[in-house]
Parts: C-alpha cells; sequence; structure tokens
C-alpha cells in the first residue's frame, strides 16, 4: 500500500575513502528470504547518490513496487539515472495478516530503519532521523542528514487519511478471521497527537532538503462499490512547508506507486522529479560539506567556555516592575540544571500583561548563572534574523581571535550568520548560555497560513543545550514549560505602577484611584499608559476616569507613548493578533467585534445560540453546534484575547481589550452587530416556569444592561421591521421586571409597545401582550390608574382578536373568544389591581371570571388556575372570609405540591399565605406550623432564591421574632 517515500542521499566524491565501509551486492536469490531490511535493487555505474524507497502500511518490499512483474525501481529507474544505487526497504507493517503481526508502533520502525541505513549505507555510518538530526548527538547522524537532498512522500497522511476509519472498520472485520493489530492506523487518524508530533519534529530540518508531496488524484475503489480518497491533497500537502512542491499523480491510492512502463504518467512525473533531484544535488551537497569542513575548523580553534558581559542595551524595560513572585519562582525551578541538557520556558498571556517585563526582570536577577544572556527580537522573522546578526557581532567584539566568530561577523547573508551562530552555541561545552525570544505571537502551527508565520524551533541552536525563554501571545506554542503570566489581583500592586508612573502621591487612600485601577484591571500596560498620562498634565483622577469611560480612544491617541512596551500604546497593542485571527477563522474575527455588545464577562454558547434563527452567515456557523463554537473560541483564546471562567463554563474577556473592542474594532457602530446581540440576550431570557429561571435571569443581567444601553441610546432603527428583535426588547423587560428594576423594565416595555405598535398595529396580540406586561408593572409599583388603563386595553384588544370573527387567522377549529387563556390572564391581572385599590367585589367577580375560563380551558389543577384560586384566597381573607380562603388555600396549596412539589416559591407562597391566615384567627399553632415550613425552606436560600422569595423576608423576620430557631 502507498504512503511511501524516497530519501536521496548524495555522496561526496571528495570524501576519503579509505573511511568507507566496502559496498555489498544484492541478488535476487539473496534479498528473496529477507523480506525486511535494506534490499539493493540495482547498484548503479559508479553512484553518486543513493535512492531509498520505503513501502507503506500493509505494503512489501517487492511488491509494492511491482505490476504486471515490473518492478519499475529495478527495472525502468536504473537506466534513466544511471548514477544512482537504488535500494528498497522492508518491514512488517501489517494491520491485519494470517500470521502473527509485528506489533511495534512506527516510531520503532522508523528506529529500525535508522538502523538499517547506517548498516547498509556506503557513506560514513549515517542516520536519517529529525530527532537525532536536531540534537546533533552523533556525528554520523549529521553526516547523513548533511548528504539528504531531496525526500518524495507518495501519498504519506501527513494530517491523517479519510480512509482510516474505513480501515479501522476493515481491520475489526478481519480480526474475526485473522490476528489484527491497530497501533499503526491509529497514529494516522485525522488530526492525531502523534502526526502533529512528527510535522513538529520535522519542521526545525525541513528547510534543509527538497520535499516533493505526491497526492492521488483518483479515489480507491472499495466494498459494495463505493469508492473514496483515501490520502486526499489536503493531507498529503504540509501546507506552508519550505522547499515544497504538491506533485499529482493520476492514479489511486493503491495504484500511484506502480508503474508498468515509461509511458505511464505517473512514471514519467515520478522519474522527472528524482531526475531532477538527482542533477542538482552534486553541486549543493558538495557546497554543504565544504562549509561544514571550514565551520568545522573553525571550532576547532575555539575555547571551551565563553563569557560575554550582561547588557540589556535596546531592551525594553521598566523601572516598575512589581510582583510577579510566584512566576519569577516557576521561572526559575523551570530552569534548574548546568545547562547541558535544554531547558524551554515559555511566558505566555494577554498582550501588554507584562511578559517582557517578566523575562527583563529575571534576566537580570539570574544574570550571574550564565555566562552569556542574548536577547532575540522575534516580532518577525527579519527582526529575529537581524537580532542574529546583532549577536553575531558583539561576540566577535568580546572574542575576537574566534575565526568562526569572525566568519559570522564579516557574513554578509543574515540567514548564513544565524546558521554560524546556532552552530557556534552547539560546541559541547557551550551551554550555560539563555536566549531570550521576545514577541513570539505568530508562531507556524498547522491551520496559521499567514505568511509571516515562522517556526521558532529552526532558529534554536543544534545541539540540545543551554537555556531558552520565550514570551508569547500563543497557547499553542507548546514547545516547552509553560508559565501562564495573568493580571495583577493584588489591587496594591496596581496602586503602585500607577503611583511610579504618574508621580502622585497617596493614590491608595484616593477614591477615584481606587475605581481606576479597578476599570484597569490589573493590566500593567494600561497602569503604565495612564500613569504616564497623568504625570504630564494636571487632570484629577476623576477627571481622567471620566474621560476614560466617555472617550477611551481620543485618551489613548493622546497617551505618550511607552519606551517599556513593544507595542507602545495601549489601543495598538492587540491589533496584530486580531489580524491573526482573522487571517485563520474570519467567523471568530467577527465574534470578537461582536463581544463589544455584550458585558465583557461570561460569554456561553448557549447564549449566542438563542440568537441563531435568522442571524447572518458567519454567525450562523459559529453556533451551529459546540463544536464550531469551541473552534472560534479556542482561537481567540490562543491569542489570550479571551479566558475560560471556571465558575460558570463561559469565557471573559479582559476590561481594556473590552473597550478596546468597543472603541477600536467597532470605531463605527455597527446596527446590525447591536441588533444581534440584543437578539440574543434577549432570546435567552426564561420563561418563569424553567428550573431555577432567577438563576439564569441573574447571569444574562450584565448582558442585558449592556443591551439596554444600545436599545436606549443607538438603536432608532432596525427594530421595527425585525420580529425577533422587538421580541428580546419584550423579553428584557420581563427580566428587569422579575429583577425589581422597575425603571429598565418599564423602558423596554415601551420600546417593544412603540415598536409593535409601527410594525402591526396598536390591536396585534403581540401588542397586547406588552400592554398587558406594562399593567403589571404599574400595579407593582402601586400606579394603580395607570396599571388599570393597561389592563383595560389589553383586555378589549384580546377580546376583539381572539373573537368569533378572527379564528381563521389562529388556525384552531373554534372560537377563544373571552375565554380565550390570554385574555383570562389580564382578567386576573384585573383582579389583583381591584383587590389592591379596595374594590373586593370587582375583583371577586374577575377572579370568578378568571377561574371558570382557565378550569374550562385547562383544567382545575393547572398551575395557572391554581394561581387564581391562591388569589381567591387572598382577596376573601382580606375581606373576613376565613373559611371560605381556608378552603382556597387548601386547594391551592393540595394542587401545588402536586404539580411543583412541597418546596416550590409558588408553593411555599400559598403556605405563608396559610400561616398569616392562621394568625389572624388566632390559630397559633397551625401558623407555627406553617411559618416554620416557610423559613426552614427559604431561609437558607435567600441569596440564591427567585425574586418572589424575597417576599418572604418581612415574614421570616416576624416568624423569627415569635418563632425563634432552638
Amino acid at each position: 500500500m502507498p504512503s511511501s517515500r524516497w530519501l536521496n542521499t548524495f555522496r561526496p566524491k571528495y570524501k576519503e575513502a579509505t573511511s568507507l565501509p566496502t559496498k555489498v551486492a544484492f541478488s535476487e536469490s539473496t534479498y528473496e528470504p529477507l523480506p525486511y531490511g535494506l534490499i539493493v535493487l540495482a547498484e548503479g555505474l559508479d553512484p553518486t547518490l543513493d535512492i531509498v524507497a520505503v513501502h507503506g502500511l500493509n505494503g512489501h518490499h517487492e511488491k509494492t513496487w511491482t505490476t504486471n512483474n515490473v518492478n519499475w525501481l529495478r527495472d525502468l529507474l536504473p537506466s534513466d539515472i544511471p548514477n544512482a544505487r537504488i535500494l528498497s526497504w522492508g518491514y512488517d507493517a501489517n494491520t491485519h495478516s494470517t500470521s502473527q503481526i509485528s506489533g511495534q508502533y512506527l516510531y520503532n520502525h522508523a528506529t529500525t530503519l535508522v538502523s538499517d541505513l547506517c548498516l547498509k549505507r556506503s557513506l560514513t555510518k549515517a542516520l536519517i532521523h529529525s530527532e537525532a538530526a536536531r540534537r546533533g548527538a552523533l556525528e554520523e547522524h549529521r553526516s547523513i542528514k548533511l548528504s539528504t537532498y531531496g525526500i518524495l512522500f507518495m501519498g504519506t497522511p501527513h494530517q491523517g487519511g479519510s480512509g482510516v476509519h474505513l480501515g479501522e472498520l476493515m481491520l475489526k472485520v478481519a480480526s474475526i478471521f485473522v490476528t489484527a493489530d491497530d497501533k499503526i492506523l491509529k497514529h494516522l487518524e485525522r488530526d492525531s497527537e502523534w502526526l502533529q508530533q512528527q510535522l513538529g519534529q520535522y519542521a526545525p530540518i525541513s528547510n534543509e532538503f527538497i520535499t516533493k508531496f505526491a497526492y492521488e488524484m483518483f479515489p480507491t475503489r472499495i466494498a459494495l462499490g463505493k469508492a473514496i480518497m483515501v490520502v486526499p491533497q489536503a493531507s498529503a500537502v504540509v501546507p506552508g512547508a519550505t522547499n515544497a512542491e504538491p506533485v499529482a499523480i493520476p492514479a489511486d491510492h493503491l495504484n500511484m506507486v506502480k508503474f508498468a512502463s515509461r509511458q505511464n504518467g505517473g512514471y514519467e512525473k515520478v522519474s522527472g522529479h528524482l531526475q531532477l533531484l538527482a542533477e542538482e544535488a552534486p553541486e549543493a551537497i558538495g557546497a554543504r560539506w565544504e562549509e561544514q569542513d571550514r565551520i568545522r575548523k573553525a571550532q576547532a580553534s575555539v575555547k571551551e567556555d565563553f563569557t560575554v558581559p550582561f547588557s540589556l542595551s535596546g531592551i525594553p524595560e521598566t523601572q516598575n516592575f512589581v510582583g510577579r513572585k510566584e512566576e519569577l519562582v516557576e521561572i526559575k525551578e523551570a530552569f534548574q540544571g548546568d545547562g547541558s541538557q535544554r531547558r524551554v520556558v515559555l511566558l505566555h498571556g494577554l498582550g501588554g500583561i507584562g511578559k517582557t517585563q517578566l523575562a527583563v526582570t529575571f534576566v537580570k536577577e539570574h544574570r550571574d548563572a550564565y555566562s552569556a544572556i542574548f536577547w532575540l527580537n522575534g516580532k518577525n522573522e527579519d527582526t529575529l534574523k537581524q537580532s542574529f546578526a546583532v549577536m553575531a557581532k558583539r561576540l566577535y567584539k568580546e572574542h575576537p581571535s574566534s575565526p568562526l566568530l569572525r566568519m559570522a561577523a564579516e557574513a554578509k547573508d543574515v540567514d548564513q550568520i544565524g546558521v554560524i551562530i546556532r552552530q557556534w552555541l552547539s560546541a559541547k561545552a557551550k551551554h550555560r548560555w539563555m536566549l531570550v525570544f521576545d514577541n513570539i505571537d505568530n508562531p507556524k502551527l498547522p491551520g496559521n497560513e499567514d505568511p509571516q508565520a515562522y517556526d521558532v524551533r529552526l532558529y534554536f541552536p543544534e545541539a540540545h543545550q543551554g537555556s531558552i525563554l520565550i514570551t508569547t501571545r500563543s497557547s499553542r506554542l507548546k514547545i516547552g514549560k509553560f508559565v501562564s503570566v495573568r493580571k495583577l489581583v493584588d489591587i496594591r500592586e496596581s496602586i503602585a505602577i500607577l503611583t511610579s508612573t504618574s508621580g502622585r502621591v497617596n493614590l491608595d487612600r484616593d477614591t477615584y484611584a481606587i475605581d481606576l485601577v479597578n476599570q484597569l484591571d490589573g493590566l500593567p500596560l494600561a497602569l503604565t499608559t495612564a500613569g504616564a498620562y497623568l504625570s504630564q498634565v494636571s487632570t484629577s483622577l476623576e477627571d481622567y476616569l471620566r474621560h476614560y469611560r466617555s472617550s477611551w480612544l481620543k485618551l489613548q491617541q493622546k497617551s505618550p507613548d511607552l519606551l517599556s512596551y513593544e507595542d507602545r500604546a495601549l489601543y495598538t497593542t492587540w491589533n496584530l493578533s486580531f489580524k491573526h485571527i482573522q487571517s485563520q477563522n474570519e467567523s471568530a474575527g467577527n465574534l470578537l467585534r461582536l463581544w463589544a455588545y455584550f458585558d465583557n464577562q461570561d460569554v456561553w454558547f448557549q447564549l449566542l445560540a438563542a440568537g441563531s434563527e435568522g442571524s447572518p452567515a458567519w454567525f450562523a456557523t459559529i453556533v451551529y453546534d459546540e463544536l464550531s463554537f469551541d473552534e472560534a473560541i479556542r482561537l481567540l483564546c490562543d491569542h489570550a484575547l479571551i479566558e475560560s471562567l471556571e465558575m460558570s463554563g463561559g469565557y471573559g474577556m479582559h476590561n481594556c481589550v473590552h473597550a478596546w473592542a468597543v472603541h477600536v474594532l467597532n470605531a463605527e457602530r455597527e446596527t446590525s452587530m447591536a441588533i444581534l446581540a440584543l437578539i440574543c440576550v434577549g432570546l435567552a431570557v426564561p420563561t418563569n416556569d424553567v428550573p431555577e429561571y432567577w438563576v439564569k435571569e441573574r447571569r444574562l443581567l450584565p448582558h442585558a444592561d449592556k443591551c439596554l444601553e444600545s436599545v436606549i441610546n443607538t438603536i432608532n432603527l432596525g427594530l421595527q421591521n425585525n420580529r425577533n428583535a422587538l421580541n428580546a426588547v419584550h423579553k428584557l423587560g420581563n427580566l428587569y421586571a422579575d429583577q425589581g428594576k422597575m425603571a429598565e423594565a418599564e423602558a423596554m416595555y415601551r420600546r417593544a409597545l412603540e415598536g409593535y405598535e409601527k410594525a402591526w398595529g396598536p390591536e396585534h396580540t403581540s401588542t397586547l401582550d406588552t400592554v398587558n406586561n406594562l399593567g403589571n408593572l404599574y400595579a407593582n409599583q402601586g400606579k394603580m390608574a395607570e396599571a388599570e388603563a393597561m389592563y383595560r386595553r389589553a383586555l378589549e384588544g384580546k377580546e376583539k382578536a381572539w373573537g368569533p370573527e378572527h379564528t381563521s387567522t389562529l388556525d384552531t377549529e373554534k372560537a377563544w373568544g373571552p375565554e380565550h387563556t390570554s385574555t383570562l390572564d389580564t382578567v386576573n391581572n384585573l383582579g389583583l389591581l381591584y383587590k389592591d385599590q379596595g374594590k373586593m367585589a370587582e375583583a371577586e367577580a374577575m377572579f370568578r371570571r378568571a377561574l371558570e375560563g382557565k378550569e374550562k380551558a385547562w383544567g382545575p389543577e393547572h398551575t395557572s388556575t391554581l394561581d387564581t384560586v391562591n388569589n381567591l384566597g387572598n382577596l376573601y381573607a382580606n375581606q373576613g372570609k376565613m373559611a371560605e380562603a381556608e378552603a382556597m388555600y387548601r386547594r391551592a396549596l393540595e394542587g401545588k405540591e402536586k404539580a411543583w412539589g412541597p418546596e416550590h416559591t409558588s408553593t411555599l407562597d400559598t403556605v405563608n399565605n396559610l400561616g398569616l391566615l392562621y394568625k389572624d384567627q388566632g390559630k397559633m399553632a397551625e401558623a407555627e406550623v406553617m411559618f416554620r415550613r416557610v423559613r426552614n425552606e427559604n431561609l437558607n436560600e435567600l441569596p440564591s432564591s427567585p425574586p418572589p422569595t424575597r417576599r418572604f423576608v418581612t415574614f421570616i423576620y416576624y416568624v423569627l421574632i415569635f418563632f425563634p430557631l432552638p
């Protein structure tokens, strides 16, 4: 089976022949009994290069390359490349077999290949293996890496194959009849961690080879007449690989390495690429060896150790660093050792959080532990290369007698300078150095197609030694010990920064300073920016805080640049991160912009999903399911612009990042974004029959407040013709009413009413629902006249709307008329209003009408029916009709216990009412039973209980006085 590759290694003739082992020739009779290991298929004429073919899963060193009795490696290729020795390597890669199979993993097979190459190569004993080449652990390993010019991957699933899951299924079927092993297949699942590790290990040395990624053009036939692309182009080709080229093979996966003649289209392509590599290689490989010899001679004259005076010249340094003691200890512990084994530490966090300043502080405190510390600007690949050039000059200045350093200092090519310096640092005795890679914020990782992204590991010294400290905003750059740099949580540290940078005193006793520090939320860049501004003006902290809230962007633009920060300004520091996000996932970038219209804390999937109906395509993609949401969220987390919240399970954004999203990403406020956020929040408001609805309401409240600003201040158009938006505004009114925020509730209801009236007229049922809720609101505020007007309007409108003349529009089989349940809700509300006004007869008439209608519509035990029964009990109690009141309460209590359970707040409402009734009758024993039940169920739950329960507070205090706890 394919997933094959060739390793082309070239042998420079100037190498001393006496150091090379004698070639061994193998005939067919020799390799036939040996299915595994390196087999020589063609010796070549005075060969100067080796071509090594490695088969794939379920393959064979001979059969994989053979069709119609033609093994093209042996029968065709030698005459096209006569100066090549051609070898085939066989190994046990069966996933199913009728005999005992190998349980080796792919890594084990690679190790075996390495050993075989060392034995069979007629070059200095050599090895191709990225880990060993990266470490430079063995000289022979380095020699074969230097001699390897090209690699041709044939249908190799670098990112997993779509046929792998099918392969697992076939494996299970085969297991019924034969022994089977799925270890290898597990490595090849799409996006498997093992594959990502292999790409990560190959990437640092990939630029030293010419790479061809061959992929199948046609699907492979499988059972039942179906066909699949086993390893499609997206899996076979590594995007953004250096010195790489995709090659399309006109065949399916099984036949892309089987060629019966030179006229075969696949053979023409493969042999053509191999011939081109064979022509280019000798000069390139010869130059490599010549350069290597020069470096070796220079290294031979280098002292065993070196020192370079500590310097922070050109490094952004602050004079007001505070705190971070735990992080400094964590970094120190991660670098324990003498440097003979490489240690890599990554400082990860939000831009402006103080990663660079933490790194500066660490190297200042521990400079004596290192022979040299070099600071490299990794903002982009060009700045990093220039940093190596500066480093070379600095080293040569301190050690002018070093030929190798002279070579680096005098070189014109920055790439060559970097290579020499990294090799110089790889000398065995040189291991007490530290390299600081600052601002590695755009690393080359799977999924990042930004052409400016690069792999920082390419710039590590080859030897596995020394200490490397990296600052990054990317949480995915996991190539060492991870140290998270978070906001300052001790307000005293924030006050200290503001005091130091502003030059003002006694800020710890200034309430406006404390408010400002809380607003800046422990972000050192924001604190330093504010301090720098305040140091140059006489503006009071009160005025600065007012400007910060009303004119954020203008205030930031007027603030002085900060020499101690790479980006200099708070309002631009996250722009590059946003650019990277947009280039990888435009929907994630739009989500970041949308976040400006929510509160900065606690956004979760269900909140956004509530607004999915009729939403823009980009938003619908994100909320399609939780996996899609997670994909966008992970990208924002990767750039440290948001973070997960353990307590709620949602995601939060720093105050300053949110201000940037509001004022920079949304410099021109977008009504469509504001309406989308409004719809999400409003339609997420639960109804009162949802369990623990009050908890969900409180979680939504900060977002509702943000939407309130939009509705009142900015959204003038767009609501009228958007039913979802109007419904959202109405439901926000319900939310505020439940939370006891009457002014906000009235504002929402008024805006919803205005929209409904314009969109559908004053008598539309949605309009009348809002009118009814306004009546409830006024009644709760004691505005009886206004409440009655609203109820009367709602009642008349609903009776008309749902009368016989409108049955055809309601898609129902009977006229609802005056007994429609929505009408009855308004009748019930009128009863409550009349009771509060002391109009007992009118109230009883309303309650009786509502009760009869609800019993007819829903039955005698429906919870809405029982609410009206309870209300009748209240009415009778107020009239002194104690027997009738008790009968109503008992009926309501029995029904609610059955429907809601004994602990539900609605049930306890009625229990409380019974207690009051018994107290008024002088039945203190019965009253005590009721009140104790209320107390026991609610006293400990008050902080997290729903708003209706708060009405018990007065009664509980009363109960505690007369019936104290034992």
